[in-house]
């Protein structure tokens, strides 16, 4: 692995066209290209030089974790579609053919969970907000346009859907102009996530003139930017060529009495190890902004109490806020990537416990689904069974925000639709568990969780 960059490296991205030069250069076999080669067709493949030569450790490939986590790898895809694309893509006879199986197979692979599409896309004046997703009360989600690319793609990234090039699928706004509409409707907004897709793969004159507006918004009080620059290319915040504008930005910001939190994704200490991206943390702290790290627990690349302990560790070693511990969603690759909830939280708990204080501001697992933020608090031993004690972290009803409930232990659900809730849950609660929301804080008596009653409606 490559010791350092230079100061004047500048980005450069690399994609399917590229996978010859890489395997070239890196010694990949053959096998293990045509793999990636034929998974790309289907999902997207992005990465940078700064990946492949900081991240990557080439003598491990394909166990790897950071190669698991920016190359496709041979199981994320059923085996009968694996094949097939290979067929396939080797006559430009078949293209049309190709192009259908594409569209298949990405559309068996639940492209926008939890209902994003369908329930969070607020309206305004009767009209939909391309680009806006408003799930919780005091949170707007805003996707700018130029924003929804990555410096590189995570394998098992909920929002692949963003980078396929389906506009079907995309969610992405021109400007801020229907935003801004929006909060002025809705002064309960405290909150804006600017998010993608990574804002941060914009030049700061693009970023400035989405986020400037919100300065003036009284209601507004915090200004959420989520992004993986500071792991995939820390040198947005040191020496790119606006790095020291977009840092004068995020100073604006906090000069405006605005919170500015910077979401950062890090998903393996070695993101964290390397000294550009230690530099861009403290860069970006010193304008006043606060750093807040999640990340999914992921098969093949973090799923194992050292890695998190030792991530965990090294965000706050870093001056950041350990935040969440996600589960996996059910989207994309769910299959290869999920654990077991069982597993997850028994990783959870014996990091947690390695923890100082300090960093013990974590939250996990935690499943963001449909009707909200679920943590699995633990596993409960009774005389009547074994139980999953979970919680209501955030939720689309503000009333059930902290509501406790628990569901009979399964050794192999790993998502929340694997779960049989209690039926003694509060009514409501089971109700918005069970039901698929029509708007904010709203549910239509649809199956979303199981229970014995949904079941019944469903055989009904």
């Amino acid at each position: 692995m490559a010791a350092s960059l230079p100061a004047t490296e500048r980005f450069r991205a690399y994609g399917p066209r590229h996978l010859d030069d890489i395997a070239a250069r890196f010694g990949v076999p053959d096998q293990i290209r045509e793999t990636v080669r034929r998974l790309s067709l289907v999902l997207p493949f992005r990465v940078n030089e700064y990946v492949l030569t900081h991240l990557v450790d080439w003598d491990r490939v394909p166990d790897d974790p950071l190669f698991q986590l920016t190359f496709p790898q041979h199981g994320m895809l059923e085996a009968a579609d694996e094949e097939q694309l290979g067929k396939l893509s080797e006559d430009p006879g078949d293209r049309l053919l190709l192009r259908d199986l594409v569209g298949d197979i990405r559309a068996r692979l639940n492209p926008h969970p939890s209902g994003q599409q369908q329930y969070n896309v607020p309206h305004h004046e009767g009209t939909a907000l391309p680009g806006l997703q408003h799930k919780y009360h005091e949170t707007v989600l805003y996707f700018p346009g130029q924003g929804q690319t990555c410096h590189a793609y995570c394998t098992y990234c909920f929002r692949w859907a963003q980078f396929v090039g389906d506009a079907d699928l995309r969610f992405a706004a021109p400007d801020p102009t229907g935003l801004l509409a929006y909060l002025a409707a809705h002064p309960e907004v405290s909150d804006v996530l600017i998010t993608g897709g990574d804002p941060m793969v914009m030049s700061t004159e693009r970023l400035r003139r989405h986020v400037e507006p919100l300065l003036g918004v009284e209601s507004v009080a915090t200004v959420r930017i989520g992004t993986k620059s500071v792991a995939y290319w820390p040198q947005r915040f040191t020496t790119d060529q606006d790095a020291d504008d977009v840092l004068r930005l995020f100073e604006q910001v906090v000069a405006a009495g605005k919170q500015l939190a910077v979401m950062a994704h890090f998903s393996h200490p070695r993101e964290l190890e390397t000294a550009p991206a230690r530099h861009a943390l403290r860069r970006i702290r010193a304008t006043g902004a606060v750093v807040y790290c999640q990340a999914p627990l992921i098969a093949h690349v973090n799923d194992d109490p050292a890695t998190w302990s030792t991530l965990w560790r090294a965000e706050l070693a870093a001056g950041a806020v350990p935040y969440y511990l996600f589960v996996e969603r059910d989207t994309g690759p769910h299959e290869y990537f999920k654990v077991p909830l069982a597993r997850a939280v028994e990783i959870f708990q014996a990091a947690y416990r390695t923890l100082p204080g300090l960093a013990r501001t974590v939250r996990g697992p935690v499943m963001s689904a449909t009707p909200g933020k679920v943590v699995v608090d633990g596993v409960q031993r009774t005389p009547e069974g074994s139980f999953f004690q979970l919680r209501m972290l955030q939720a689309r009803d503000p009333a059930l925000v902290g509501r406790p409930f628990r569901a009979p232990f399964d050794p192999h659900a790993a998502w929340l639709d694997d779960l049989h809730i209690d039926p003694a849950s509060p009514p409501d609660l089971t109700a918005a568990l069970r039901g698929v929301p029509t708007a904010a804080g709203t549910l239509a008596a649809e199956t979303a969780v199981h229970t014995p009653a949904a079941q019944e409606t469903t055989a009904s």
